[in-house]
């Protein structure tokens, strides 16, 4: 759920697509958990139950987050992402 990690970063996208794309399969995202109104969220993304429609959502999310950062095909798990994002944010604030 690679998505999650980096949502706060949506101005870092090169093109308003991309932006639209996440910030659409985020929707998708809050849009499936409401369904769910009296789970909560250890119910929702326990691995075992989580339902479809939410799984479907976070991949969906993660991979257009992928492929905005350029990761898709290059990072194989979720940790590497999250440790090229640190990487990329401490870039960002060197210096500040």
């Amino acid at each position: 759920m690679l998505g999650l990690y980096a949502m706060q970063c949506l101005w870092c996208f090169d093109t308003p697509e991309q932006k639209a794309r996440i910030e659409k399969t985020a929707q998708m995202i809050l849009d499936a958990r409401a369904k769910y109104p009296d789970c909560s969220p250890a119910d929702l993304y326990d691995e075992t139950v989580m339902p479809h429609d939410l799984r479907n959502a976070h991949q969906l999310n993660d991979r257009a987050v992928m492929e905005a950062y350029g990761f898709w095909g290059k990072l194989n798990t979720e940790s590497e992402c999250v440790a090229e994002l640190m990487k990329m944010y401490q870039r960002l604030t060197e210096g500040k």
